[in-house]
Parts: C-alpha cells; sequence; structure tokens
C-alpha cells in the first residue's frame, strides 16, 4: 500500500527542487508560493508522523487489535487525508470513501464530508494556517471557482488542485494506478493480502480502462492482475497526460494573478467571476 508519509515526502522533494529552479530562473512571486507549500507539506509531514504514534491502550491488547484501534481514534479529517494521499488526486466523498474501507481502519461515511468541507474553510478563515493541512475543493479551470464535488488537499500544487478539460479522466486514470499499486503491495506483503473492499474498487476502475481487465475474466475480483491494469491506465494516461499538464498549468498562472491566497485554496466567489475573465 502506498505510504501518506512517503507521499509526503516525495512531495517536498517535488518542492524544493521546484523552489531551487524557479529561483535560479530569477522568478521570486513563483518560489515565494512554492515555500508557502513546502511549509504546508512539512507541517502536514509532522502531523501524519505523530497520528501514527502508538497511542496509550488499554492492558494486554492483541496486536491484531492495536492499529485498528489508531485508526479508530482518529478524526475524519484523517481519514480523508490518508485517502487523498493514496489516490494523489481530488476526489468526490463516495470514492474517498471507498478507499478508506478498502485500505485503512476505522469509520467513514459521506455524510461526515459534507459538514466537513464546511468546517475546513471556516477553520482556515478564522486561524490561517493554523492547522498543517486543509481539505479545500477542487478548482475549475476556466473561472476558477470551487469544484464543491471535489475534495483535495492544501499541500498539493495549485496545478494539482486545478480540474482541466482532461482532468476528470486523467485523475481516473492516475487513481486506477494507484490503487493497483496499493493493491499489488498489499498481495505481496506478508499479511492476508489485499481486502475484499480492495478488490472490488480495483475492479470498478479496471472496467472502465480498455485492456484492463484479463480476457478471461469471469467476473470475479481476483482475476483481476494489478500489473496489467496500471500498463493500460498509464497507456491511456500517456496519450491524455501533456494536454491536461499545459490546461492546469495556464489555469494556475492565472490563479496566482488574479486570487488572494485563501481564494487559491477555496475558490473566487461567484462574484468575481466576471472580473477574473476580464483580467484572463
Amino acid at each position: 500500500m502506498s505510504d501518506p508519509l512517503d507521499a509526503l515526502e516525495k512531495s517536498i522533494s517535488t518542492l524544493r527542487r521546484a523552489i531551487r529552479d524557479a529561483s535560479a530562473a530569477g522568478d521570486t512571486e513563483r518560489a515565494g508560493e512554492l515555500r508557502a507549500q513546502l511549509r504546508r507539506a512539512e507541517r502536514a509531514w509532522d502531523a501524519l508522523l505523530d497520528a501514527d504514534e502508538p497511542a496509550p491502550a488499554p492492558p494486554r491488547p492483541t496486536p491484531e487489535a492495536a492499529p485498528a484501534a489508531r485508526g479508530a481514534q482518529l478524526p475524519a479529517r484523517e481519514h480523508v487525508h490518508r485517502a487523498l494521499m493514496l489516490l494523489g488526486t481530488p476526489a468526490a466523498p463516495k470514492l474517498i470513501v471507498g478507499v478508506h474501507e478498502a485500505f485503512f481502519p476505522g469509520e467513514l461515511s459521506a455524510s461526515k464530508l459534507s459538514s466537513l468541507r464546511r468546517d475546513e474553510e471556516r477553520s482556515y478563515r478564522s486561524s490561517p494556517g493554523a492547522r498543517p493541512y486543509y481539505l479545500p475543493p477542487a478548482l475549475a479551470h476556466d473561472l476558477l471557482t470551487p469544484v464543491r464535488a471535489l475534495v483535495t488537499i492544501s499541500t498539493w500544487t495549485l496545478e494539482q488542485r486545478i480540474i482541466g478539460p482532461h482532468s476528470p479522466r486523467v485523475d481516473f486514470l492516475t487513481g486506477a494506478i494507484r490503487i493497483a499499486e496499493a493493491v499489488h503491495t498489499a498481495a505481496q506483503s506478508a499479511g492476508s493480502g489485499p481486502s475484499p473492499e480492495a478488490l472490488r474498487l480495483l475492479w470498478r476502475f479496471a472496467v472502465n480502462i480498455p485492456d484492463a481487465m484479463p480476457k478471461s475474466a469471469s467476473g470475479h475480483d481476483s482475476a483481476l492482475d494489478p500489473e496489467q491494469v496500471i500498463e493500460a491506465a498509464q497507456a491511456e494516461l500517456d496519450v491524455h497526460a501533456d494536454a491536461d499538464r499545459a490546461a492546469r498549468a495556464e489555469a494556475s498562472r492565472r490563479a496566482r494573478k488574479s486570487l488572494s491566497d485563501d481564494q487559491q485554496l477555496f475558490g473566487a466567489p461567484p462574484q468575481g467571476v466576471t472580473h477574473l475573465r476580464a483580467r484572463a
């Protein structure tokens, strides 16, 4: 399974390289924004590390019960954060819940995400930067308004949090690859292998990707080959990735010029749409 801490460490390394490149190019505005993202990513890393430390347990717990108990004690936003870090893409509440059920202990319902999204913006506006990360909505590439059906993480780059014309398919394929990698890792581990929920989740991705299903598939989750899913998803991803990256980069440039720091997280207000179009 993809470790959220590992994913954050990769993001931190990527941000540090990008800061060096921006500084070398004399782009101080870009370097400053990247430094702010780096600070948020580092705070998120610290928070995840603290969350993974064993909490005080009841007398004589069983080894199997301890991880599940710790997972159950985490707040809903931590569950959401872990699921999103595994996916690596903006996601709808239903998918977030599905990823959580497939790979993590504890309970998470879609209803909790509705109030959570409102709480995240309220918390940020009352005390910006007080939390190591926030869970803002994705941003539409054209109007830079919030796409409230999709949840992201504030420590991700602005490009990663923007949804362009090709982004839904690109994010779907990226998520399929990450889920297949997690299933493959679980299958190779010394434990009991991937959960039935993980196999069903991978199946739902695979049936919508050309050549991802085995020709002899009989409708059972166990017939899936994670490596075949990865190969098929990557082949299609290569077709769309460049166009999607360009659209997101262009929207990100407009957002940095037009939006305040909080709007870059939570989107432009509806009354600002006409103004943003004019400036674009």
